[in-house]
């Protein structure tokens, strides 16, 4: 009796310690034991790097809004491509993720950084190994697609934003490449709650009660954090995933952003690590999106598109300052170490004529549908309403709207049968010679140690990211203690919602491409990718039965060439008669105090005459007794570079420098000066200028 006892209690005990439960406790309180007993193993080589992706800041169309009079005018911060090499010694498999600052990171741009690296690397980095991964900030300019949906508010594609992005992008894993050093990364994991709110609250209450009661909240609040040290226990890196559209400047500013997520990685970068963005990059924190479709920082959902306060640089700051706050704590409290094996698995997939499983719908087989947009998207979001003629949750196609939709490309009965209850207002997947947006996308799944990153190539909703976190996990569950959502990856292509929210039609189900049954190809095509990193002769668990992927996948477009452009280059720039470009217009005042704002205006050249990459047009200058030193440029959040055309033919405009005298600032002389490039007349030569303001005292 008393042995078939304790063969008992030894197999429970047995079983017990066997659970992924306990194993996790384990698992925290040994990452916790080593803190303060053993080092950090070195267990993959990491490095970093960053570089300058700022496109032309005048003039050209901003990506968020579909705003025709929002054209850039000059810059409040720059943005930065932040790349991070991760390699498995031993195998030299490796993973580069890069969180851009863009509105969206299309697959021209996906395509033109991957021939660059085939051709400085061979397939060292290739379409499966890395992620590129765009912010979304709504202040960025736009044009670098070779889809004309995206190009149609920016008047086509634009060449020079184009190079800046894929040139900067290919600039910062360069970086990060020749960065390698033997090093290590801690994960830590934490809820922020005041930095977003649900702006769909009516198509995310759709989505079943039970489920929406398992997470008990309607914003997606935990924050995934990494920490990233080389050799010697140098820090140089961080990686934070946070659910927030970086839409704080709205849809009326004109100036170049990185928003509340390029903030954040500002006062990680700057204000706490002192990097100073001119070669002394000695530290690289990016705050990249997840699952944020239908989340919005604008918190006073009674005010379209404001909060927490009714101005708009301030609500950057606020947002993007919470966000830096909880990444630093979750940063500084990071014990749990990443170890175990890098894999990945990618493959493109045709969204537009999906086979999908009913293991992943309501039961039954479903197709996608060819690309189309509901009159939900035209109406927009709380964040920036469309034109009065469309509304959020309608159903009921409008006949004048389908008659001049029509006129574009007519959706045939089937089409509208497979999108229903959507109201299409244009099938832009039927437009020709080519699609007006991409149907061919990649999809992909990374595995650094226990952490899986899912990169989709689509803004998906918290709930549908949560649905696909796990559809993941139920495969991966013995590897995975975390999984997030890497969104905007590779590609563009709209929305994602769960078929429940879909059924609403907000501005988000009106904006999912491919049909009700988006979410559920997705969830198909991540089994299969999770189901391909499993150890041989091992059956993913659940078991499913999704619809195979073809032998032969799906080739997107090159469609390098095939792209127009409705706008005109820089003619010339002039000052007026017995003036000189770069000489001033308003200039300083000789005193100020802690607090006011000085306000320098020149004549100017054209921005896009020379984009000044790793570079600036201002600088704030102070005299240190010896010769003028810099102390802040055009990236600071303290100042403002505009741009204000004044006549279009004979050529003249303005820049206005402006400067928020922080309150630290030391007491002292200083002084503005201006950066910039003219192009003449008659021979076309670009030539470089400098104007400078008087000095001024500080007390």
């Amino acid at each position: 009796m008393y042995s078939k006892i304790k063969i008992k209690v030894i197999e429970k005990t047995k079983e017990i310690f066997k659970s992924k439960f306990i194993k996790r406790i384990m698992f925290t309180l040994f990452s916790i034991c080593s803190v303060n007993v053993w080092a950090y193993d070195n267990n993959y080589q990491v490095g970093r790097g960053i570089h300058d992706i700022t496109g032309p800041a005048a003039e050209v169309g901003l990506m968020g809004y579909a705003n025709l009079d929002q054209k850039s005018a000059g810059i409040h911060t720059r943005q930065w491509s932040r790349a991070y090499v991760i390699s498995e010694p031993n195998t030299d498999k490796r993973i580069a993720f890069v969180s851009v600052d863009a509105g969206a990171l299309f697959q021209s741009v996906f395509q033109g950084v991957i021939n660059k690296l085939n051709q400085k690397y061979g397939d060292l980095y290739t379409e499966e190994n890395v992620i590129l991964s765009a912010t979304h900030t709504h202040a960025a300019v736009g044009g670098q697609s070779h889809y004309a949906l995206y190009d149609i508010t920016i008047l086509g594609f634009i060449q020079q934003a184009y190079d800046a992005q894929v040139n900067g992008i290919v600039a910062s894993i360069e970086k990060a490449h020749n960065d390698l050093k033997p090093g290590y990364i801690l994960i830590n994991k934490g809820d922020l709650s005041n930095a977003s709110y649900n702006r769909s609250i009516e198509a995310y209450n759709n989505n079943p009660l039970a489920e929406r009661n398992k997470y008990s909240s309607d914003i997606q609040k935990p924050m995934t954090v990494l920490k990233i040290l080389q050799e010697g226990n140098n820090e140089v890196g961080m990686i934070s995933w946070f659910a927030t559209h970086p839409n704080a400047m709205g849809k009326d500013l004109k100036l170049l952003s990185g928003d509340n997520k390029g903030h954040a990685s500002y006062l990680f970068e700057k204000k706490h690590k002192h990097s100073t963005y001119q070669g002394n990059n000695n530290f690289v924190a990016a705050f990249a999106i997840s699952n944020a479709g239908d989340m919005s920082p604008n918190l006073n959902s009674d005010a379209e598109g404001r909060g927490p306060t009714t101005d708009r640089f301030e609500n950057v700051r606020l947002i993007g300052e919470r966000q830096y706050h909880k990444a630093l704590e979750l940063y500084e409290t990071a014990t749990e170490q990443l170890t175990g094996s890098i894999e990945f698995s990618q493959r493109y997939v045709d969204m537009s004529s999906t086979t999908i499983s009913g293991d992943f719908t309501d039961g039954t087989q479903k197709t996608t549908c060819v690309a189309a947009l509901g009159e939900a998207f035209a109406a927009g979001t709380e964040d920036g309403r469309g034109v009065d003629l469309f509304s959020e949750g309608s159903t009921n196609a409008n006949p004048f709207i389908q008659f001049i939709a029509s006129m574009i490309v007519a959706p045939t009965q089937a089409d509208l049968d497979c999108h229903a209850p959507k109201a299409v207002l244009i099938t832009q997947g039927k437009t020709s010679p080519y699609p007006w947006s991409p149907e061919v996308l990649p999809v992909s799944l990374h595995k650094i140690g226990q952490l899986g990153m899912l990169a989709v190539p689509a803004e998906f909703t918290i709930m549908s990211g949560r649905r696909l976190m796990e559809t993941v996990q139920s495969v991966l569950d013995d590897q995975l203690s975390y999984t997030v959502v890497a969104a905007l990856s590779n590609a563009y292509s709209g929305y994602v919602t769960t078929k429940e929210e879909y059924d609403m039609q907000h501005y988000e189900g009106g904006s999912t491409h491919f049909g009700p049954w988006t979410l559920a190809a997705y969830q198909q095509s991540f089994y299969q990718l999770a189901a391909s990193l499993l150890p041989a002769g091992e059956n993913p668990k659940p078991n499913l039965n999704p619809v195979s992927f073809p032998i032969i996948e799906p080739i997107p477009r090159d469609l390098t060439g095939e792209t127009i452009n409705f706008q005109t280059g820089v003619v010339h720039d002039q000052a007026p008669i017995f003036k000189s470009i770069g000489d001033v217009v308003q200039n300083a005042n000789s005193r100020y105090k802690k607090g006011e704002n000085v306000v320098v205006k020149f004549w100017s050249g054209h921005p896009k005459n020379n984009l000044r990459t790793q570079g600036t047009f201002m600088e704030v200058q102070r005299w240190n007794g010896n010769g003028w030193t810099v102390y802040a440029r055009d990236n600071d959040w303290e100042t403002k570079f505009q741009w204000q055309r004044i006549d279009g033919f004979w050529g003249t405009s303005h820049a206005i420098l402006s400067w928020a005298i922080p309150s630290d600032v030391s007491t002292g002389y200083y002084r503005m000066k201006h950066y910039g490039d003219r192009k003449k007349p008659w021979s076309g030569k670009i030539v470089s200028y400098t104007g400078t303001s008087r000095y001024f005292y500080i007390d």
